[in-house]
């Protein structure tokens, strides 16, 4: 399993990483690239988006090809985009390889989740990758912005895509001699089995609940460094710690989530997230209506959002894809696929209409997608009721 873990986590952490490391330097973007806010606001959004969408393709493509081609072939990508990401100064490019950076880590992570489906989804070790992988995943935004402002203090903005671009040529050349195919010898006579997916309850509830947890935090960090340094007054390193603190929150979290969804059970450790969720944003909407921005309004209520989000990113991925073994591929595609556009579109116009630099984006998004699938596992659970 160590040996396991070291091949397949940097690519998780990586799609993440790139997202999280480019943080402190946002509010610099628009005069750097002689540009807008709100196309930098797209850097981030489509980033997003794009990781999802690319795994419609990938996803059954990995069914078809194999896991081993489509890895390499988006870390290559990835590798390639990132060191030209940091060698432009034209704002149109730079979006431009930003969208193909994305495309590269939404076909490494795509595989790599596919892979730890073929070998584990009917072993123990599965909820143990699971959740290292979400242990390990906690540490890139409590890291990855204090690498993002060191670097840019030290060495420019360009320095931050030169390191994504070096580890990813790490991970690709220690990937390259050990990976192997995993794909089922069935699974090219079950790729393409969209519908069977898209009509399941199950899949669509938790599915929501990936998404209310995933774009809390996506609201979280497109809106952090317009409240913290522009607002708030913070440099950028103390913006990176402030934020990691989140970040430690959910590490913390992780220690017991495994106890406490043994004892609530899926369902139950779902609705628990949601309700920190909600509480989460009504804390913010009272804090934003009674004092400035500052540590204590904006980042001490997302820490209970922070723990809402691990409750519930332990359980979904189970509950969402326990039934779809046969097509592992083509359903981790469409669970990250829909939940990447939910949170890029849903979180995108939270963030620009109900003002980016409040809580409110991030209280408003958090209580509706939160409400949304409380409802629906409502509902999921008196079908269930009823049938049995």
């Amino acid at each position: 399993m160590p040996a396991a873990l070291l091949l397949m986590a940097p690519f998780d952490i990586l799609a993440s990483l790139a997202m999280d490391i480019y943080l402190p330097v946002v509010p610099d973007m628009p005069g750097i690239l002689a540009t807008t806010p709100a196309i930098i606001q797209l850097t981030l959004s489509l980033y997003m988006v794009i990781l999802g969408l690319g795994q419609i393709a990938f996803g059954p493509v990995s069914d078809r090809i194999g896991r081993r081609p489509v890895l390499i072939g988006g870390a290559l990508l990835f590798t390639a985009a990132s060191l030209f990401m940091a060698a432009t100064a034209s704002a149109p490019a730079f979006l431009a390889l930003r969208l193909l950076q994305a495309l590269g880590a939404s076909a490494a992570l795509v595989a790599t989740f596919a892979t730890v489906r073929d070998v584990y989804a009917e072993r123990p070790e599965g909820a143990t990758i699971y959740g290292l992988f979400s242990a390990m995943l906690a540490f890139v935004p409590a890291l990855g912005p204090i690498g993002g402002a060191l670097l840019a203090g030290h060495f420019g903005w360009r320095a931050i895509f030169v390191t994504l671009g070096v580890l990813a040529v790490a991970a690709t050349a220690n990937a390259m001699p050990r990976w192997r195919e995993t794909r089922p010898l069935d699974a090219e006579g079950q790729r393409g089995s969209f519908a069977p997916i898209l009509r399941n309850e199950a899949f669509w509830t938790y599915t929501l609940g990936f998404s209310a947890a995933m774009g809390s935090f996506f609201v979280f960090f497109s809106t952090a460094p317009r409240v913290l340094i522009d607002r708030a007054g913070y440099s950028e390193l103390g913006f990176s710690l402030v934020f990691a603190t989140v970040a430690v929150m959910m590490i913390l979290t992780t220690r017991f989530a495994k106890r406490f969804v043994t004892l609530w059970g899926i369902a139950g450790s779902l609705t628990r997230g949601m309700a920190l969720l909600i509480l989460g944003a009504l804390l913010l909407a009272v804090c934003q209506s009674t004092a400035a921005p500052s540590f204590r309004t904006f980042v001490l209520p997302m820490w209970v959002i922070a723990i809402g989000i691990v409750f519930t990113g332990s359980v979904t991925a189970n509950g969402a894809l326990q039934t779809f073994g046969h097509a592992a591929g083509t359903a981790v595609a469409l669970y990250f696929c829909i939940q990447s556009l939910i949170v890029g579109v849903l979180g995108t116009l939270a963030v620009v209409f109900l003002g980016g630099d409040t809580v409110w984006p991030l209280a408003g998004y958090s209580s509706a997608t939160a409400i949304t699938t409380l409802t629906a596992l409502a509902l999921l659970t008196r079908r269930r009721g009823a049938e049995a």
